[in-house]
């Protein structure tokens, strides 16, 4: 404890105060567990915001920084090293398109789309096709940081503090075919999806909306772009959640879990959109380095090799079963819903799901909350029967005392 205040104290004095952290100091971690100063062991259902998706000290990842940082961390774009083609060939036939662009986050990647969908209009309009400048972006989106993925994303508590913001934006209401519809033109250069939407609440388009989004973008010579950070690199049973859908984007962007842990994005693209793209007119520093790309290849290996598209399929149903049996027991659960090893059970409280986070966290399980009411689990692709089960005993513990707290104080306001 004595190491956490120290730390605790010059992050106070030192660091901008960006994040409300818990007061836990991690120091290791094995499988599904992350292990504290004190040795306490962690269930993590969070994975570091689903970064962490083959689990802590995973052999595969450990050996292959190992290896790597030994040999070459960085060399910069100007030069070639052996790690971009071999993990982009991973990447294209995983996911069906044919370009890759290395970035070092999800945000910098959602940077990259929208100055492809930018450039790729302007050729457009220069081949004589009548194509805007204007995104339609959805309601709940949330694409990162940086300005051009905070302009695009979807609550004002990210945009107004820093406005103005990247201007040419609409967004349309989740789902609505009627508004998507109403809101589309010939101003329109992309329509911005997530397939399942993350820090909007573990929310899956309709198949009618994301079949009306390309059916709009092809009638007009748009982009479709699909933001696969959080849902992408098989988290939910398949490479991408689009491929849920049989329906392919022009772009999509991918991060998170791409490197195990590293920083590491990648914007994917069809050949047409690439096209737009020479020598000069993007580039990142860092993006695409041998060590974050070697560690990329080990994590889509071992991924096929343990077999964890199935694994999360089947897993991630099970989770789903057992969290809306708990909502047979609790009405308190409003919404049980998601894909693979992406799920959330919406509560009718934003106070209790704030305290059941709090109270998972005592009972040695970490999970978040998200759009204020909803309980968002990321666990590792590693995770079995046994730690959903614990989990599921840990909540229903919590709101099983909920209620016997809160039926308490009413009968005692009736009373008195």
């Amino acid at each position: 404890m004595a190491k956490l205040e120290e730390i605790r104290a010059a992050e106070a004095r030192l660091l901008l105060s960006t994040y409300d952290r818990n007061p836990i100091l991690f120091v290791g971690g094995e499988g599904v567990h992350i292990i504290d100063e004190n040795g306490t062991r962690y269930l993590d259902l969070l994975t570091g915001i689903g970064v962490n998706a083959l689990g802590y000290n995973h052999p595969a990842i450990a050996g292959t920084i190992a290896r790597q940082s030994q040999k070459l961390i960085h060399t910069s774009n100007v030069y070639y090293h052996e790690g971009q083609a071999e993990l982009a060939v991973r990447l294209t036939e995983r996911t069906g398109l044919d370009r890759v662009f290395f970035a070092n986050s999800g945000t910098e990647a959602w940077e990259g789309a929208l100055k492809l969908a930018r450039a790729y209009a302007g050729l457009k309009r220069s081949e004589g096709a009548k194509v805007g400048t204007k995104f339609l972006a959805l309601e709940q989106s949330f694409h990162g940081r940086t300005f051009g993925s905070m302009s695009t994303t979807y609550k004002e508590k990210y945009r107004t503090p820093f406005a103005p913001v990247v201007p040419g934006v609409e967004f349309v209401r989740f789902n609505d075919v009627a508004d998507l519809r109403a809101k589309f033109s010939s101003e329109v250069c992309a329509i911005l999806v997530e397939a399942i939407q993350g820090e909007g609440g573990i929310r899956p388009l309709t198949q009618e909306f994301f079949a009306e989004a390309r059916a709009l973008a092809d009638s007009a010579g748009a982009l479709l772009v699909a933001d696969e950070i959080q849902s992408g690199m098989g988290r939910t049973g398949k490479w991408c959640a689009y491929q849920h859908y049989g329906i392919m984007p022009d772009v999509t962007t991918l991060a998170k879990p791409l490197a195990g842990g590293l920083p590491l994005g990648a914007v994917l693209c069809t050949e047409e959109v690439a096209r737009v793209m020479h020598a000069g007119m993007h580039g990142s520093t860092f993006g695409g380095g041998p060590l974050a790309c070697a560690v990329g290849i080990a994590v889509i290996d071992s991924i096929e090799k343990q077999g964890l598209l199935k694994h999360n399929t089947e897993v991630g149903d099970y989770f789903q079963q057992r969290l809306r049996r708990l909502a047979t027991r609790h009405e308190t659960i409003v919404d049980v819903r998601g894909r693979g090893l992406m799920l959330a059970a919406e509560l009718d409280s934003a106070d209790l799901a704030k305290l059941t986070v709090a109270e998972m966290l005592k009972r040695g399980i970490l999970i978040n909350c998200t759009s204020d009411t909803v309980l968002r689990f990321l666990p590792p692709y590693i995770l079995e029967h046994s730690h959903v089960d614990t989990a599921i005993a840990a909540l229903d513990e919590i709101f099983t005392q909920h209620a016997a707290t809160h039926s308490a104080q009413s009968g005692g306001k009736q009373h008195g």
